[in-house]
């Protein structure tokens, strides 16, 4: 997404009418976006997905027409620059990690209030991946399973160190200084991550770091 200070346009996704209302509200009461549409069913969203130029999808999963991980594979295929994060009560291990594999760069459950959910999307666009913390568990979890597959180039000392800090969801400013470095070398160390792991966001990395066994937390 680019600078911060562009309205997002927004495509939201919610089957349950009572938080899809709530929802939108805090969305048309935030000054820097717009929602594009507000959608109940997966037909919709796939519509408007295809009609309207947008810059985030956010989307629930379990669906009546079907499941909310093909809107996000829709928005890479339509909008490849546009961010998606889940909101959703589904927190089992393979949804969430079919999610981020198909492109969510974030991942909340259905506890957050309107500060919280602003906040999401003031990080999406800094550029960070905001996940509730049991779904943070969850790729714990999958991080500390035996390595499958650890080919690719090697990561050196010093981008280990930056993606176990990317793991724990660290912004820029809080790497640099956890590390003693300097903010602008962070974004170099993280596109080199992102080159070697063919990860195109924070969340890719880290699921393809723990495919291949990367990162011991």
């Amino acid at each position: 997404m680019t600078g911060t200070s562009e309205t997002v346009r927004i495509v939201l996704l919610e089957d349950d009418a009572p938080l899809r209302e709530r929802f939108a509200g805090i969305l048309d009461a935030w000054g820097g976006g717009e929602l594009v549409a507000a959608c109940a069913t997966l037909e919709q969203a796939l519509t408007a997905l295809d009609q309207h130029p947008v810059d985030l999808l956010m989307a629930d999963l379990n669906l009546p027409d079907g499941h909310g991980i093909e809107a996000i594979r829709r928005l890479r295929q339509r909008h490849p620059d546009a961010d998606a994060m889940v909101i959703s009560v589904l927190a089992d291990d393979e949804t969430v990690l079919a999610a981020i594999e198909a492109g969510a760069v974030g991942y909340l459950l259905k506890d957050a209030d309107s500060i919280e959910l602003v906040e999401a999307i003031e990080e999406l666009r800094a550029g960070c991946s905001p996940i509730s913390s049991s779904i943070a568990r969850i790729l714990v979890r999958r991080m500390n399973k035996p390595a499958e597959d650890p080919g690719g180039p090697a990561l050196t000392p010093r981008e280990m160190e930056i993606l176990r800090g990317i793991a724990k969801g660290f912004t820029y400013t809080e790497l640099a200084e956890w590390l003693g470095i300097s903010r602008q070398t962070v974004p170099v160390h993280i596109k080199n991550i992102y080159r070697k792991l063919a990860a195109n966001n924070r969340s890719e990395a880290v699921y393809e770091a723990s495919k291949r066994g990367l990162l011991r937390l």
